[in-house]
């Protein structure tokens, strides 16, 4: 579904817009952009489907350490750790 060269950070903006349903909102998101507590769509069970695709997407698997909430604080925090995990620039 996600083209080979799009940016670690466009992928992911792609796959919050997706699984939270937010209808092309997430596309506008920037770095700064606060998630956990901004956002009543992450919820529990939206975590739940993000770490999931985003394990699918970048061919990685979140360790339970790094499954706390400040991962899910901005997307810049988000993406910090997606990078981290898959090599991803």
């Amino acid at each position: 579904m996600f083209h080979l060269n799009m940016t670690t950070l466009t992928t992911l903006l792609h796959i919050i817009d997706r699984d939270l349903n937010l209808q092309g909102k997430a596309l506008a998101f920037t770095e700064e952009t606060p998630l956990r507590g901004a956002l009543p769509q992450l919820d529990s069970m939206a975590i739940v489907t993000l770490v999931a695709s985003l394990e699918e997407a970048f061919a990685f698997e979140f360790p339970e350490e790094k499954l706390d909430g400040a991962v899910f604080d901005s997307v810049g925090s988000l993406v910090n750790v997606v990078r981290e995990l898959s090599g991803a620039e």
